[in-house]
């Protein structure tokens, strides 16, 4: 991509930026910009935190998930000219303020919303008085409940999605591929007792109301019967038991090696449990391959030199698990590789999008998709594509590498 061509896009990316806060400002200061990942939602926030603290007194409240994002959000005040209000801004976690209580804030921001919306994050809204709120995700929450909640705290004003993104210009090209994996006879002997057992309390619950059924008695332990807390339990049991078969299946390990030996280029893996992502590095790195891995239990340093160490070229893949699904900008990463998904289209829309940002060079993202074949994983994954564009399905390994 020219110099020139950036400067373009740039310049198409403050225009939307732009159209999505007058359109927040039309709404009376409260509602809820709901873009695809590289949009620059970051921006948005940090422009309306400084926009009107420089127009009325208070202060200023960022709400964010997590403690790196709280280090990267004071530099984008200073990238975007705004470090004069940073005095004016707490910036906390969902974690933290929830704790706050009786406090009125001229302008909070809340940043990936989705994430703040639980019985005790929500406080933070309902404790508070928040004169003017933006609140920005990539998608609606699927939880019915969370959708009611931010609707009608901060109903959307302005909605742009992944594709419409690529449309635009905003962020690069993408192409999907889903390639299946079986799993060994071993694992394939514990998916069946363990899928057994979910079909059989899902019986006993009531069968197309399980779900509601299960959660209703695990919410009432007090007035429930044993039999109906068994039921319940050992239903959820064998939901995880599932779940974990099909995100720790040995021969993603195996496949993503190979993919890897196969693409000389930077790339991310993203895994459902942060032991599967440090089985995965060790496995890239007896195969010759550089790789670090990237999760919440690291230590921020080894995390810090992981990602500087990836952006460096020290490194040819950053092993992950759910760390870098929200806020963090990796320009030059060309191929992803989803090890372990769950249901939810905004994961699979945080993922993709981390690939997606423009850099100097006019390159098409590429993700790929492991998945267990005829498993739960396969219809969680069908989910979570379904509205995104550029899908191919691959049955065998070999046709891909």
């Amino acid at each position: 991509m020219t110099q020139t061509s950036i400067q373009e896009v740039l310049q198409i990316k403050d225009q939307e930026q732009r159209i999505a806060l007058r359109a927040w400002a039309k709404a009376g200061y409260k509602g809820s910009i709901i873009a695809g990942t590289g949009f620059g939602k970051s921006r948005c926030g940090v422009m309306a935190l400084g926009e009107m603290l420089r127009r009325v007194e208070g202060d200023g409240l960022l709400l964010v998930p997590t403690v790196q994002l709280q280090d990267q959000f004071k530099d984008e005040f200073y990238k975007w000219g705004y470090e004069d209000v940073l005095d004016r801004v707490e910036i906390l976690c969902y974690a933290s303020a929830h704790k706050i209580k009786g406090r009125t804030f001229a302008v909070t921001v809340a940043d990936e919303v989705h994430l703040g919306l639980s019985p005790i994050y929500r406080e933070i809204f309902s404790d508070n008085i928040h004169n003017m709120l933006l609140c920005m995700t990539a998608t609606l929450p699927e939880e019915p409940e969370y959708k009611v909640l931010l609707v009608n705290m901060a109903p959307p004003v302005y909605v742009i999605t992944l594709d419409q993104c690529v449309q635009k210009g905003l962020i690069a090209p993408y192409k999907i591929k889903c390639i299946a994996v079986d799993l060994t006879n071993e694992e394939r002997k514990t998916y069946k007792s363990a899928n057994n057992m979910f079909v059989h309390y899902k019986y006993k619950l009531g069968q197309f109301d399980a779900f509601d059924r299960a959660n209703a008695i695990l919410a009432s332990p007090h007035t429930s019967s044993p039999e109906d807390k068994k039921n319940a339990a050992l239903f959820y049991k064998a939901i995880r038991d599932r779940k974990e078969i099909v995100q720790k299946a040995y021969n993603k390990i195996l496949y993503t090696g190979m993919i890897c030996q196969n693409r000389d280029v930077k790339t991310l893996t993203f895994s459902g449990t942060n032991e599967f992502t440090d089985e995965t590095r060790q496995h890239l790195v007896s195969l010759g391959i550089k790789a670090a891995s990237y999760h919440s239990t690291m230590k921020t340093s080894a995390r810090k030199k992981a990602l500087n160490d990836f952006k460096d070229n020290e490194i040819k893949v950053l092993c992950s698990t759910k760390a870098l699904n929200q806020g963090y900008d990796i320009p030059d990463a060309q191929l992803g590789i989803i090890c372990g998904l769950d249901s939810k289209a905004l994961q699979m829309i945080q993922r993709v999008g981390r690939l997606l940002r423009l850099s100097d060079s006019d390159k098409v993202a590429e993700v790929v998709v492991l998945y267990v074949r005829d498993s739960q994983e396969e219809k969680w994954l069908t989910n979570a594509i379904k509205n995104l564009s550029n899908i191919v399905w691959i049955d065998d390994i070999s046709s891909y590498i």
